[in-house]
């Protein structure tokens, strides 16, 4: 089946899918399983969730003090802001899965310094070896080689926040219920990844500026 793993929808502040939208995309173009991983917030994944609950999988993207992580079969939303090594024991008790979301991506908020990546290494499932949106390919290779050097299992995704982007960067797995047997099936799976291009940022731009504007309008009329 293919999973894609990473990707948002308006209920991120940079997002532009709706939740119908986003599962709609996924049926036209052949994804069988979908993570949706809004920053800090499950709530654009259990409206996925309720509209098409074999497809979608309750996941979150969560911003710690030390960097971003990506999580699937998240049952309880996790704030944002807390320790890594919290944020994790809070994931572990939810039986979810973890990677980590774009490590060496200097560009972002959320990237991780080898020090403090090192520390969660033995804690987490993976990391993210692609990441469509990266500007750099040395990102992603950077990701990948330390992944290889760990012997840590790798994860890939889109990260979409528009609906063209969805399913840029796939797995093709066995099929899976749960944390662990997804991460069995990582194991022999195979990955189908492209580069998105530097434009797609300009959607997330795109979204903030419309959201920023819907806010000052409400602002003014109350």
């Amino acid at each position: 089946m293919r999973l894609e793993f990473h990707c948002h929808t308006h209920y991120s502040s940079d997002g532009l899918i709706s939740p119908r939208k986003l599962v709609d995309v996924c049926r036209r173009k052949g994804i069988d399983r979908i993570v949706v991983t809004d920053h800090n917030t499950i709530a654009g994944a259990l409206a996925a969730y309720q509209l098409d609950p074999q497809r979608v999988i309750v996941g979150e993207e969560i911003l710690t003090q030390s960097g971003e992580l990506l999580a699937a079969f998240v049952q309880e939303e996790i704030p944002s802001g807390l320790p890594a090594l919290e944020t994790i024991s809070i994931l572990r008790e939810q039986a979810a899965f973890i990677s980590v979301s774009h490590p060496f991506d200097t560009h972002r908020k959320g990237h991780w310094k080898v020090p403090a990546l090192l520390e969660i290494i033995p804690l987490v499932d993976a990391i993210e070896v692609f990441n469509s949106r990266c500007i750099f390919p040395s990102f992603n290779h950077k990701a990948r080689a330390f992944a290889q050097e760990h012997g840590i299992l790798g994860t890939v995704g889109s990260d979409a926040h528009a609906a063209r982007e969805v399913g840029q960067a796939t797995h093709l797995l066995a099929d899976f219920s749960d944390a662990a047997s997804l991460k069995s099936a990582l194991v022999t799976g195979k990955e189908d990844v492209r580069l998105s291009g530097f434009w797609v940022h300009f959607y997330s731009r795109y979204a903030k500026w419309v959201k920023n504007r819907r806010k000052a309008n409400q602002a003014r009329q109350e």
